[in-house]
C-alpha cells in the first residue's frame, strides 16, 4: 500500500486471502463494512405473564365510598 501520512493501524481488521485489489477497492470494503449495523446479541423471550407474579399485585383497597366497585373495577377509578 501507500507510504502516505494515513492513520496507521495496528490491529488489523480484515486480510486479503486471495487477489490484489487496489486501495479504492479496499476503501470501497471497509467504507461498506463501516456502514454496516453492530450485531446485537439475541435477546431472550420474555418471561410469561403467567410467571409473572406482579400481575397478583394489586392496590390495596380502602373503606369507602366506591370501594367494591374499585375492587371489582380497579382500571375504572
Amino acid at each position: 500500500m501507500s507510504t502516505g501520512n494515513g492513520p496507521v493501524v495496528d490491529a488489523v481488521a480484515f486480510d486479503v486471502l486471495a487477489g490484489n485489489p487496489t486501495e479504492q477497492e479496499l476503501a470501497v470494503v471497509v467504507s461498506v463494512l463501516s456502514s454496516l449495523p453492530a450485531v446485537q446479541p439475541e435477546q431472550p423471550n420474555p418471561p410469561s405473564y403467567w410467571s409473572n407474579r406482579a400481575g397478583m399485585m394489586h392496590r390495596p383497597i380502602h373503606p369507602g365510598p366506591g370501594a367494591w366497585r374499585a375492587s371489582a373495577f380497579p382500571h375504572q377509578q
